[in-house]
């Protein structure tokens, strides 16, 4: 029996090219727990409570024991894609950098929903009071 390979994304994958001429797709194990923090730690205020809501219910999903693996690898490639430094809407543009994160985000969360129980919604809640403290 002969095994194809393809560069055609898998469940999990999520089209991010690293460079414009590869082509590459971010998977989950290009997620690295380092650089997601590093970049949430950069980028909070830049992107938003709303892109930094989803990164986190996806990484809270991902340490819960009872989330399955098709779902820590949809999560985990969405985070992949967050982390990267070079995606579809460079970050660093005001106003739309962080476009292309979210929905890639958003298209996790939405995969995954049924994983994101009121326990990770909670320590999200906790990290965000955190990050972006109530106004008076």
């Amino acid at each position: 029996m002969t095994t194809q390979t393809t560069d055609e994304p898998t469940t999990g994958d999520l089209i991010a090219p690293d460079a414009p001429d590869t082509g590459r797709y971010a998977t989950a194990s290009d997620f690295s727990e380092t650089g997601f923090w590093s970049k949430l730690r950069d980028f909070a205020g830049t992107a938003g409570r709303q892109v930094i809501e989803k990164a986190l219910w996806l990484y809270y999903a991902t340490k819960s024991p009872t989330c399955p693996a098709w779902a820590k690898n949809t999560a985990l490639g969405a985070l992949a894609y967050f982390v990267l430094p070079v995606d579809a809407v460079p970050d660093i543009l005001p106003g739309i950098g962080f476009v292309d994160d979210l929905g890639a985000l958003a298209a996790a969360v939405s995969i995954i929903a049924s994983q994101i129980t009121p326990d990770v919604k909670r320590q999200t809640e906790e990290t965000l009071a955190k990050w972006f403290p109530k106004k008076a």
